[in-house]
């Protein structure tokens, strides 16, 4: 990610804090490059095992251009993909954790690596989100994929 790519991302996370030029001296001052964001503004983010979100996100690729941003936790043990507001308060998928209104997302400056949590697919800026639409259908191919003999 360019310069001018990243202070993109950064302008497009950072909106949704209660205040951005705050949540953007946080992020130049905090040793783990990372802050916490409130989910439900311009996006939700759907949790999955890291097991079941990189086949997710192959089969994802495979079908659209561009994902959403996604977010990989310590060891990729969690993976958090960004879909449109009001998502979580609707998803009934089981195994599924749902962060939306009321929920905070820590959250890495994009374009800099981080000692835990990291971005997988960097926000791009422009508000591209995960249709959940399809994130549930890319959610059973790597279900039935892994299943498979």
């Amino acid at each position: 990610m360019d310069a001018a790519g990243a202070k993109k991302a950064v302008d497009w996370l950072a909106a949704v804090a209660p205040d951005p030029d705050a949540c953007r001296e946080e992020w130049e001052r905090n040793p783990l490059g990372v802050v916490l964001l409130p989910a439900g503004r311009r996006w939700d983010v759907l949790i999955v095992e890291g097991e079941l979100g990189y086949p997710t996100l192959d089969v994802l690729t495979r079908v659209i251009d561009r994902t959403g941003p996604v977010l990989s936790d310590f060891g990729d043990s969690r993976m958090g993909f960004f879909v449109p507001p009001g998502t979580a308060s609707r998803w009934l998928g089981t195994g599924v954790r749902a962060a939306g209104a009321g929920t905070w997302i820590v959250t890495p400056y994009p374009g800099r690596a981080t000692g835990g949590v990291r971005w997988i697919v960097p926000p791009d800026g422009t508000g591209t989100l995960t249709d959940p639409a399809l994130l549930e259908l890319a959610l059973h191919e790597a279900v039935a994929l892994r299943a498979a003999p």
